[in-house]
């Protein structure tokens, strides 16, 4: 089984419940997009300022290389959130909205409906056991939408 499938199976076991897979098919985006946010606000040095990147774009580089990793599919997939992602945070920044305070909030209201849904599940969320599981959540997020289309992850 590959390492993908394995991960995946795991994740799935305390993701059983209907509505706690509906919590996470909005919270998981959710997240993946203020933590990109959330990073893009820290401050960056004048070196990196000159080629406008963020310490989100830098730190993008190697979460995506993990994704491509597992597989190729689940990578442009996160590759597609990542840009979606970032065009939301210019939406924000054209619109005068505090990145940093709005993605907090939302960062914190979807933490709260992802453990209400665990509760409601009766188990622990995944990354309790291994915290590469946070990443996984998004693989398994996009996972649903690839075998809508059939395509093979």
């Amino acid at each position: 089984m590959r390492q993908i499938e394995t991960l995946l199976n795991e994740y799935g076991e305390s993701h059983q419940n209907r509505s706690n897979i509906y919590i996470h098919a909005v919270a998981v985006p959710s997240i993946f997009f203020v933590s990109l946010a959330l990073i893009w606000s820290i401050p960056t040095p004048e070196f990196l300022d000159y080629f406008d990147v963020t310490w989100a774009h830098v730190l993008l580089i190697p979460t995506l290389y993990y994704y491509f990793k597992l597989s190729g599919p689940i990578g442009a997939a996160m590759t597609f959130l990542s840009i979606v992602s970032f065009f939301l945070i210019k939406l924000l920044v054209m619109y005068d909205v505090s990145v940093w305070k709005f993605s907090l909030v939302l960062f914190v209201v979807m933490w709260v409906l992802q453990f209400w849904g665990h509760k409601i599940e009766g188990k622990k969320p995944s990354f309790f056991k291994d915290l590469q599981f946070l990443l996984v959540g998004p693989a398994w997020w996009w996972v649903h939408w690839l075998k809508r289309f059939n395509i093979n992850y």
